[in-house]
C-alpha cells in the first residue's frame, strides 16, 4: 500500500519582477502552508518521500509544511502536465510521499489518478494549497497508474482554524 499526499503550493505572489519560476508566497501563502503540513500530520501521516516542483513557490510551500526529510526538487515538475507529474511519481521511494505542484497540472493529476473523486465542490478548481490524500494497492511506486487511486481526503486551507 502506498500513500501519496497531493498538494498545489500555496498563493503565490504577483509582485515581483522577473520570471514566473521565480515567484515566492505572499504573506497569506506563507500563512496556510504550515497549517496544511499540521492538517496532514493530524491525519496520522509522515511522510517519507518528497517529490517537488524546482519553483520558488513550491520550495517555499515544501519548508512551510514543516517535515523533516529532505525533498527532491525536479524541474521537471514546473508546470508539470500530469503525464510528467505520473512519470515523476514513478520514480519516488518509501511508502507515503508528497507531491507539490502547479496548476492546472496539479487538479488534471488529482483527477486522473483516482478512481472516484470526493465529494467537495473545490477538488475540480484546485485551489492554493488544496492537498488530496490518497491510497494506491500497489508493492512499488513504479506500478502506479491513472485511475486506480483512492480518495481518503482533500481540503482546502480556508476549512482549517
Amino acid at each position: 500500500m502506498k500513500t501519496l499526499i497531493l498538494t498545489r503550493h500555496a498563493k503565490s505572489s504577483w509582485d515581483s519582477p522577473g520570471h514566473d519560476h521565480d515567484r515566492v508566497l505572499n504573506a497569506r501563502g506563507r500563512e496556510v502552508a504550515p497549517k496544511i503540513g499540521q492538517w496532514i500530520r493530524d491525519q496520522g501521516l509522515q511522510p517519507d518521500a518528497i517529490l517537488c516542483s524546482s519553483a520558488a513557490r513550491t520550495q517555499e510551500t515544501c519548508a512551510l509544511l514543516g517535515f523533516d526529510i529532505k525533498a527532491k526538487f525536479l524541474r521537471e515538475l514546473y508546470l508539470a502536465p500530469a503525464e510528467d507529474m505520473l512519470q515523476a511519481l514513478k520514480g519516488a521511494e518509501g511508502n507515503c510521499a508528497v507531491m507539490i505542484g502547479h496548476n492546472p497540472g496539479i487538479a488534471d493529476f488529482a483527477h486522473r489518478l483516482i478512481n472516484k473523486a470526493p465529494e467537495h465542490p473545490r477538488f475540480y478548481d484546485y485551489p492554493t494549497c488544496a492537498t488530496t490524500v490518497m491510497t494506491f494497492d500497489i508493492d512499488n511506486w513504479s506500478e502506479v497508474s491513472f485511475g486506480v487511486g483512492n480518495a481518503v481526503d482533500f481540503v482546502i486551507p480556508k476549512e482549517l482554524p
